[in-house]
């Protein structure tokens, strides 16, 4: 099946490399960075090259990839061992994203059945690591859009698309359905500080589409629902937990608040492979504390006080309690709970 409104890749293995378009550059720039070997790319990953949770884990399975390469060429019989540094600081490069790990293992899943050269074995689970999320997000997006009303208007914060997966996105991929199927009359995005991924990353990826969209600062969507201007927020998830919490980038928990408040309904669209049954609930996701510059620093340039600190946490979570619907590849869970969830993933 075709779909409209899905053309871009923001990870891609060519010519026996990686090439990642530098999200850090757009929209002033399309830049792509090209990848030679593991430490390169945790790098990458903790740079901010390439975010977003599926995309991540995309990025970290060819990451193996190149490890194994590297690994073969200077120890071919040994190569699982050698290889164990590059998969500790794979690991290590964004902790809060589930799927980092989760693509690790399953790349390490394939080692046992593996003779010879590593690479074309390795090359061809990543590939279809990538391709299955792909999948996943035609497959969540067509799953989400059937929610939503005729005239709809929706608003999502910081970037779950195509720049933060495989291809088409996962909170995108149900507006880029949606308004395939002419549900969507208005999109806004949030700016999301202090990286700016909403006025960016999303605004400049469905303009890429020809999707029309409205962006505003984070402070603003209080205001908007108060005028009734939205009906539905979508939002991804870099992970949940059995119980159906949701931890996405800071602001989403807020967003879920005046959702409540305001009578709007909020949508969480993820992948099976961001529930992370081993948690139980919210409160025991490590959520990474970044650097205070991003905070007090815009473009490198000082905007805050000489002296002033900063609180930088990249995630928050939003109790299950407030989320009514989680959307994944496996199916539609509303009002969710830890029996919802599990009757989902099984």
């Amino acid at each position: 099946m075709t779909y409209q409104y899905d053309t871009l890749r923001a990870v891609t293995w060519r010519a026996d490399q990686l090439h990642l378009l530098d999200q850090r550059k757009l929209p002033q720039e399309q830049t792509v960075m090209v990848l030679e070997n593991a430490p390169n790319v945790a790098q990458a990953i903790k740079d901010m090259v390439v975010r977003g949770a599926p995309a991540i884990g995309i990025t970290a399975a060819y990451g193996v990839v190149l490890a194994a390469k590297a690994a073969h060429a200077t120890a071919p019989d040994n190569w699982q061992t050698v290889i164990e540094p590059d998969m500790q600081q794979l690991a290590q490069a964004r902790p809060t994203a589930v799927n980092l790990v989760w693509a690790l293992e399953r790349m390490k899943a394939c080692f046992a059945k593996i003779t010879g050269n590593p690479v074309p074995t390795l090359l061809e689970e990543a590939r279809r690591i990538q391709q299955e999320d792909i999948d996943a997000n035609h497959q969540m997006g067509d799953l989400g859009a059937a929610l939503l009303p005729q005239g709809c208007r929706v608003l999502t914060h910081c970037n779950a698309g195509a720049l933060a997966t495989g291809g088409y996105g996962t909170a995108l991929g149900v507006i880029r359905s949606a308004y395939a199927a002419g549900k969507v009359s208005q999109v806004y995005a949030d700016e999301t500080r202090p990286w700016l991924q909403g006025a960016r990353l999303t605004a400049w990826e469905l303009l890429q589409d020809n999707i029309p969209v409205t962006v505003l600062a984070d402070s603003a969507a209080a205001a908007l629902m108060l005028q009734k201007r939205v009906d539905w927020i979508i939002v991804g998830s870099d992970r949940i937990t059995a119980n159906g919490d949701v931890a996405n980038k800071i602001g989403t928990y807020s967003l879920a608040i005046l959702a409540r408040q305001h009578g709007v309904k909020f949508m969480v669209v993820a992948p099976t492979s961001t529930v992370d049954m081993n948690l139980a609930e919210g409160s025991q996701i490590v959520i990474e504390q970044r650097a205070m510059e991003e905070v007090l620093t815009i473009g490198g340039q000082p905007m805050a006080a000489n002296g002033a600190k900063a609180w930088n946490p990249s995630f928050d979570v939003t109790p299950a309690a407030l989320v009514d619907v989680i959307v994944t590849e496996k199916g539609v869970v509303e009002q969710p709970t830890t029996e919802r969830v599990a009757a989902m993933m099984s």
